[in-house]
């Protein structure tokens, strides 16, 4: 080897070692705080997609939020290690298809505290207080009067609305009140599904089944018919889901409960 060519080997050692000084320096330097807080933005994103949307595939916030594979995993890695969100397996209604479910994430009760849920150990007292002093039935009636004046807003615009348009009219009124609300087609049965993914009482409900007892008969004056409320946020299921038959309505809405829980 002469000269020559001892120099342009030696050269590209020293190059090859200062590019690989480089990519070490900014894998391990801290973040710009420009940068940090565009991080956070967007791990708050991601979170509150998966609040909106309930449980939520990779590919589909990828897809939602306009964001590479890469950069939703880091944000989800992020995520699950400050144990704001959790991975399950998919839910399969009906027949399933060959393979194993996707895996979907959904938010654990600590990523929906950074929420701003309105419930706090006061709420729990209070309740508790009145049902070892007047009852269960008491706590059934406090949860009644909460949810009245979530009944008469509504009222007008549900009986504006055709029949058929109901649930989702109902599920933007829900929706502006916080609940980040939907309603589709049901994937088992004739009818639809009223899903919310936010529940602001989510904790309190969990001790205090009438909260949602007394929403669920609101919604089934509300459409005038029999609902079924099958899963809840305050049992552990991701989305608070509410079945509501097609086409089957029920005589004296203003007075009657015409609800149902699968329990």
């Amino acid at each position: 080897m002469g000269k020559a060519d001892r120099f342009v080997s030696g050269s590209e050692k020293e190059h090859d070692g200062v590019v690989k000084n480089i990519r070490t320096a900014l894998a391990t330097a801290e973040p710009s705080p420009v940068a940090a807080e565009s991080h956070e933005r967007t791990r708050e994103r991601v979170a509150r997609a998966i609040l909106e949307n309930g449980p939520s595939t990779a590919v589909a916030l990828g897809e939602q939020l306009g964001l590479t594979p890469a950069a939703v995993r880091r944000h989800l890695d992020a995520l699950l290690a400050d144990g704001m969100i959790e991975g399950r397996q998919e839910r399969v209604y009906g027949q399933r298809g060959r393979g194993r479910p996707a895996k979907v994430f959904v938010l654990t009760d600590a990523g929906r505290d950074e929420f701003e849920q309105a419930y706090d150990d006061l709420a729990v007292h209070a309740l508790r207080f009145l049902a070892d002093t007047g009852g269960e039935g008491l706590v059934a009636e406090f949860a009644r009067h909460r949810v009245a004046d979530l009944e008469s807003r509504y009222r007008p615009l549900i009986d504006a609305a055709r029949p058929e348009e109901r649930t989702a009219v109902l599920a933007a009124a829900l929706s502006a009140d916080g609940y980040a609300a939907s309603a589709a087609e049901s994937p088992v049965t004739d009818g639809e599904q009223l899903c919310q993914h936010h529940c602001p009482v989510a904790h309190v409900a969990e001790q205090f089944p009438q909260l949602c007892e007394a929403e669920t008969e609101v919604f089934a004056r509300l459409l005038n018919t029999h609902v079924q409320r099958i899963a809840t946020i305050a049992h552990g299921d991701g989305v608070c889901t509410t079945h509501v038959p097609r086409g089957i309505e029920v005589t004296g809405q203003h007075t009657e409960d015409p609800a149902e829980r699968i329990s």
